[in-house]
């Protein structure tokens, strides 16, 4: 097959496109290989929110939660079973690329528990147990950017455990989130582990800071509301700066020389929540190299059809990127607190969506053990 040439465009620019989407019948229908074979599609994420709409009502899962049910499993497991066959097996379909890759892409990601977002011990001994459970090198593991969940970061990076750094909204937690890592890399060296076979992305969140902050400009008015569409790509721009300046440095260099890889920026959240903004915004305006865009399919379907990438990031675009994003907070936009309430939302909507997950193949087992 031939790859659509403007996701051949972005791959050729250094920007790994991942899809922001996974279920058993995206596999078992052949969707997800032909995604692979077509769009350049060369990773998968998943979250709470991918799982539920998944696993919720669907066929496909109704023998495995009545076999699993049957052997005396309690939701928890069942849900932690469903979900770990499915990136198990999304892990073999891109095993062939991981390994032409040297590890870098073939990649999927699955996420710790996100009641545990602000449990540090617990989230380590999950991020363990679930690549343990999963026991597939090209399996990421999600641990959220909350400040408990740094040192997290740090412990299971230590441990030689490949981690996608989800749910970060500011520049300042990002380079909290590379220090954990590099942290992460000088533990795991001092152990005498493989430094070249531990990667890591950190998932950068771009569409939600602009819903939020352009509710934030419309309510201010005037002169403020000029701003409107511009922060996300502003915070991002300057994030990816900050990503040249770290892994352009002496601490990383010395653990280059061991073997270690960068951990590449993950632009997530890449799906327009605004309809006035063309529907490619953060992706043409995001090519950097190297970089991943995990998009949703509706995005990806976008890009293919009508994607004009502008020129890459650079560290001058990131300077002139801080600009706009003094004039955002002089307006009268409180950056600190947007970001902390994206967090906690971010949170709450992941814990919101596992608790519904968790509700209805509850529903499923009543069912099969009446």
């Amino acid at each position: 097959m031939t790859q659509n040439p403007r996701t051949q465009a972005l791959s050729d620019a250094g920007v790994s496109i991942w899809l922001d989407d996974l279920s058993r019948q995206r596999m078992s229908s052949g969707n997800l290989q032909e995604l692979i074979d077509t769009r350049n599609i060369v990773g998968v994420t998943t979250n709470p929110s991918i799982f539920q709409s998944a696993i919720s009502g669907r066929s496909e899962y109704g023998d495995d939660i009545a076999r699993l049910a049957g052997e005396g499993k309690d939701v928890d497991a069942v849900v932690e079973v469903l979900t770990t066959d499915d990136v198990r097996s999304a892990a073999d379909l891109f095993s062939d690329l991981h390994a032409s890759t040297q590890g870098v892409d073939g990649r999927v990601s699955i996420e710790v528990d996100p009641r545990l977002a602000h449990e540090t011990e617990k989230t380590v001994a999950q991020a363990k147990h679930l690549h343990e459970v999963v026991g597939r090198e090209n399996v990421f593991i999600k641990i959220p950017a909350t400040k408990e969940g740094l040192p997290a970061i740090t412990a299971t990076i230590a441990e030689g455990i490949s981690v996608n750094v989800t749910l970060i909204f500011s520049v300042d937690r990002y380079l909290e989130v590379i220090d954990a890592y590099l942290s992460g890399l000088e533990q795991a060296a001092a152990a005498g582990k493989d430094l070249s076979r531990i990667h890591s992305v950190a998932s950068f969140f771009v569409s939600r800071v602009d819903a939020e902050i352009d509710d934030r400009l419309a309510a201010l008015g005037g002169e403020a509301e000029t701003l409107r569409g511009s922060a996300a790509l502003a915070n991002a721009q300057v994030a990816f700066g900050r990503y040249l300046e770290a892994f352009d440095s002496e601490r990383f260099a010395a653990l280059a020389e061991k073997g270690a890889n960068t951990q590449r920026t993950l632009w997530a959240s890449t799906g327009v929540k605004n309809p006035d903004y063309p529907d490619t915004l953060y992706v043409d305006e995001l090519v950097s190299s190297p970089s991943v865009n995990t998009m949703p399919e509706k995005t990806l379907d976008a890009v293919a059809d009508h994607s004009e990438p502008a020129p890459a990031l650079t560290a001058e675009k990131a300077v002139s990127a801080k600009a706009v994003l003094d004039r955002v907070e002089a307006a009268g936009v409180d950056l600190a607190d947007v970001y902390a309430v994206l967090e906690r939302e971010g949170v709450e909507k992941f814990e919101k969506a596992w608790e519904g997950l968790l509700e209805t193949v509850s529903a499923s087992i009543d069912d099969v053990s009446a």
